[in-house]
Formats: C-alpha cells, sequence, structure tokens
C-alpha cells in the first residue's frame, strides 16, 4: 500500500523514477546533487516506491518525535555531528556486520554551496569494499533514480572524474547551490 502511495506521489509531483535496489547485496549509494530540503523528500519517496533498503545518517537534532521515529522507519541512523571521524568508523561496521546493506549519503554534506564533496563515501566503500551507486534527482528532466554502478579502482581523481562525467546535466532544485565535483 505504501509503495502504491510513493508511485503516486511521485506520478503527481511530476517525477519519473529510474532503476532500483543494486544486484549486490551490499553497496554505497550517494545522492546528487543535494541543494534543498526537497531532495531528502523525493529520495525517501523513491526509497518507498522501489522498495529500496537503504539506511542513511541524518543530523541527531532531526530525531524528535514523531519525525524520529519516520525516519528511523525510513532508514535514518541519527548521527552525533560532534564526533564526525566517527562516521565513517560507523557505516564500515555496518557494511561488514550486515548480510544486507545499502548505505546512502549525499558527498556535499549540505544543501549550501560548499568548495566540494566530502570523501565519506569513497572512504566507505573502499574500506568496505563495496561498489557505488550513482543516485540522482534531476529537476530539469524529473527523474529521479539509482541506475549507475562505479566499481573504485583506488585513483581518487580517476574515479571522481567517472562520477564527474555520469552528473553532467543533471540539473540541481537549485543549481547556484551544487558544489563543484572535487574532493575537499
Amino acid at each position: 500500500m505504501l509503495r502504491k502511495i510513493a508511485h503516486w506521489i511521485l506520478r503527481f509531483g511530476g517525477w519519473t523514477p529510474v532503476g532500483g535496489t543494486p544486484p549486490e547485496s551490499k553497496a554505497v549509494i550517494i545522492a546528487a546533487p543535494h541543494t534543498s530540503n526537497w531532495d531528502g523528500f523525493w529520495a525517501l519517496t523513491y526509497r518507498v516506491a522501489v522498495d529500496i533498503d537503504v539506511r542513511f545518517f541524518a543530523k541527531d537534532s532531526l530525531f524528535w518525535f514523531p519525525l524520529g521515529t519516520i525516519l528511523r522507519a525510513l532508514g535514518g541512523i541519527a548521527l552525533d555531528r560532534s564526533h564526525p571521524g566517527s562516521a565513517v568508523d560507523q557505516a564500515v561496521e555496518m557494511l561488514e556486520k550486515e548480510e544486507r546493506f545499502y548505505f546512502g549519503l549525499a558527498p556535499e554534506g549540505t544543501r549550501r554551496k560548499m568548495p566540494g564533496w566530502k570523501t565519506g563515501f569513497y572512504r566507505i566503500a573502499t574500506r568496505a569494499a563495496v561498489p557505488v551507486y550513482l543516485g540522482f534527482i534531476d529537476y530539469s528532466r524529473k527523474r529521479i533514480g539509482i541506475v549507475q554502478k562505479v566499481e573504485l579502482s583506488g585513483d581518487r581523481d580517476a574515479d571522481l572524474a567517472v562520477i564527474r562525467d555520469y552528473y553532467e546535466g543533471i540539473e540541481a532544485r537549485w543549481p547556484e547551490k551544487a558544489s563543484p565535483m572535487v574532493f575537499r
């Protein structure tokens, strides 16, 4: 029932969902670009519509009742941002421990323009030896999905060039707030 409602919400919003659950049992899924609060809403609606069990960090201040209950049900994990280095370790531990685990995050790290992307997704995928899937929210074409797989080579610049090529032409809700695809 929830899947049908989520499909209806996407359709009513003019969105076309593409792709879905990766064939691998474990992966890091990045979501880009991330410039608006609406990105999270549409991403979570897509998550329900395609029935993919993605876990993600959200700042702990969002976990108040009843929002915290909803976020946990949708895969949210409260993140204490006063200990930033622990997030990578925690994500790697979950990927290693669970038999089936998809971890999603936005490399921009925030909705405002930053000098580049955070490296957390890369460090998590490399340490856990899992592929990265490229999730996107394209406001210009009203398409949302998880389609492209990237096997990381260990050459951060070359891998980021592949990722940058994929996102070429995908438009953020607020393009002027999109961070350049370089590691900071």
